[in-house]
């Protein structure tokens, strides 16, 4: 596997062997690692850490496979909370609050594809003081 985003116009990914790359602890909420970076749309895997407070991002619909783990997960609106699991895809527009409030079995990584491709730096939280895009995630390449 390459170090950095693949720009080329095929790819052949193990994700597990991702997965398994991430670090067991990190300072940010999470640690993801691109896999493609296009504009039309990026591919990226992460691990969780910590619950994830509310928040947004401004520029693309986010696709959330979840590779591994369970917690719970909300999209638009806290009544929404619903538990995730392996296998699942959890799906929501660009400008949706979305969090994760629990982390029930670990590791949490999903698989999330990006439409258009999502800048690391794309992350609003609902309340400024829970973070800022350098707190929210760590790249891993």
């Amino acid at each position: 596997m390459s170090a950095k985003p693949e720009t080329s116009t095929i790819g052949r990914f193990d994700i597990a062997e991702v997965a398994a790359s991430f670090p067991e602890t990190a300072s940010t909420l999470l640690v993801d690692r691109y896999l493609t970076d296009q504009p039309a749309a990026s591919a990226r895997v992460f691990r969780v850490y910590k619950a994830t407070p509310p928040h947004y991002h401004a520029t693309c619909d986010e696709y959330l496979y979840v590779f591994s783990g369970r917690g719970t997960f909300w999209m638009k609106d806290p009544a929404t909370i619903a538990e995730f699991r392996p296998g699942q895809l959890l799906f929501f527009e660009k400008g949706t609050v979305h969090a994760l409030p629990d982390i029930l079995e670990g590791p949490v990584v999903f698989l999330s594809v990006d439409t258009p491709r999502r800048d690391p730096k794309d992350i609003i939280f609902v309340n400024p003081e829970d973070g800022t895009p350098e707190s929210f995630v760590q790249q891993s390449y």
